[in-house]
């Protein structure tokens, strides 16, 4: 059952590491309290599919902080999904390929991408309470929120699942990147739950979190 719409919209950070069930398990999670979910990761994505549409060098941060500062984008919201569109246009399957897969970690290592996506992030609380997935959600685009998860699981797991999507991927090397890139890295929020999943399906990852949400808010409710 849908949680009753609080006064204040809440925002759930999950965060973690390339291939930790974040997606799915958000996504479970804005079902299930009735929150708009949030991919952030696709936002990146939206942009690096810009910049290849435009033949603009993802691996030169100057341009594409020119791209970012330029292009004609506008938050929506269906289906308790928020989303990017480009020029009124929402590129849903584009953003999924595997030459934007090998773009976006340069993209979103430019501090000023970063900037412009956490502001653009931040305003997606207009649409009320969010459950917001990406790298850095608790550490640098929601730090204020109590509501903080970091999912994980060991690498050979994490390999296996996305083979099992059809991609290949160096998951170290995305790790090594994500982690010590200049601008908001990869890293666990304070006070954030570390969940590793490796031996748990999506259901249990979700009902953890959704456990401790319902506990969390009950908490409050005392408290009030």
């Amino acid at each position: 059952m849908p949680q009753p719409k609080p006064k204040q919209p809440i925002v759930i950070a999950i965060d973690g590491t390339s291939a930790s069930g974040k997606s799915t398990n958000s996504k479970l999670v804005a079902k299930a309290l009735g929150f708009v979910h949030v991919d952030t990761g696709a936002m990146y994505r939206t942009l690096a599919w810009y910049c290849l549409e435009h033949k603009i060098d993802a691996h030169n941060p100057k341009a594409v902080a020119a791209a970012c500062r330029r292009w004609k984008t506008m938050l929506k919201c269906s289906e308790h999904h928020a989303y990017l569109t480009v020029d009124g246009y929402y590129p849903e399957k584009e953003i999924r390929t595997a030459e934007v897969s090998a773009a976006v970690p340069h993209v979103a290592a430019v501090p000023k991408v970063r900037d412009w996506m956490k502001k653009t992030q931040r305003d997606c609380i207009k649409f009320g309470s969010l459950v917001m997935e990406g790298r850095d959600i608790g550490t640098n685009v929601f730090p204020e929120t109590d509501f903080k998860y970091f999912l994980d699981a060991q690498l050979e797991e994490r390999s296996r699942r996305r083979e099992a999507e059809g991609v290949q991927e160096n998951l170290a090397a995305r790790d090594m990147r994500d982690s010590q890139r200049a601008a908001a890295p990869l890293m666990i929020a304070l006070g954030a739950k570390v969940i590793n999943n490796s031996h748990m399906t999506s259901e249990q990852t979700s009902g953890t979190i959704l456990a401790d949400i319902r506990n969390r808010l009950n908490e409050r409710k005392a408290r009030a």
